[in-house]
């Protein structure tokens, strides 16, 4: 498989302009499997609940997602994006995941990060895994990476490469991805934004790139630069991902014992 992402500077409110540079950036790329960052249409920092409505977008039938579709299909390729949902009066965190047929799937963020809390729902769905003609794919998104049940639970679900949307602010991910995919032994793609967004009076939020793509050693195979727009493509091989073993005598999920994850003792967190 070609995995690659694409990371670039979104421009607030005009998907229209986004989605043509993403179009632009693709139409030589040779790639199986493309991940773009986290709401990559939109834009970031929402200021009310107003414009997060006027924004978000059903799914499958809104404008995103049905041009990444069409993209998915004139290239005959998979594609994972984010974007903010729409469903009835409740607005998701969500990732598409389309292929040469068109609309496959949608995830819904679990753990929302910062302000997403004032105006997006928790995800429903649950983690998911997708078995595609080039790979078992699966898909968290951005501050998903922060809790190592997120990755487990795909892992432990068949996954072989996750895709991972993403807008990060904190500096932690990118030397922390190499764990993630090392405990569970699976690829990532992490498909970051650059720039920086300051529309509310709060402190402005600037994206530090550095997406990346990471094996199942922890090998970082692809790195990109904080502040630059790039499209890196690596050749990875999904089916290395069903090796959990570390040595001939120790399988990491053979060797798992749940029994024993339970709480020593109970502490309220509320």
């Amino acid at each position: 498989m070609k995995a690659g992402f694409y990371q670039f500077n979104p421009l607030f409110g005009r998907k229209e302009d986004n989605i043509r540079k993403i179009i632009s950036a693709v139409r030589e790329a040779d790639v199986d499997l493309l991940v773009l960052p986290e709401f990559f249409a939109t834009g970031y920092q929402f200021v009310s609940a107003d414009e997060v409505a006027e924004l978000s977008e059903p799914v499958p039938d809104g404008y995103t997602t049905r041009m990444i579709c069409g993209l998915s299909r004139e290239k005959g390729i998979y594609i994972v994006a984010g974007l903010p949902e729409r469903d009835g009066g409740r607005f998701y965190n969500s990732a598409v995941l389309s292929g040469p047929d068109g609309f496959i799937g949608v995830y819904r963020k679990t753990h929302l990060f910062y302000e997403e809390t004032l105006y997006f729902t928790p995800g429903d769905t649950g983690f998911r895994v997708w078995d595609t003609a080039i790979g078992c794919i699966a898909v968290m998104i951005c501050f998903d990476w922060f809790f190592p049940e997120s990755m487990r639970a795909l892992a432990l679900s068949g996954a072989e490469v996750v895709a991972h949307p993403s807008n990060l602010v904190l500096p932690f991910c990118p030397d922390s991805m190499p764990v993630r995919c090392l405990e569970n032994r699976v690829f990532a793609v992490t498909a970051n934004r650059i720039g920086t967004e300051d529309r509310k009076d709060t402190a402005p939020l600037t994206f530090i790139g550095r997406s990346g793509i990471v094996s199942p050693s922890g090998e970082i195979l692809a790195r990109a630069p904080a502040d630059r727009e790039v499209l890196m493509v690596r050749d990875i091989e999904p089916e290395k991902a069903r090796d959990k073993t570390i040595n001939p005598l120790n399988d990491i999920f053979k060797d798992r014992r749940p029994e024993h994850y339970r709480p020593l003792f109970r502490r309220s967190y509320s």
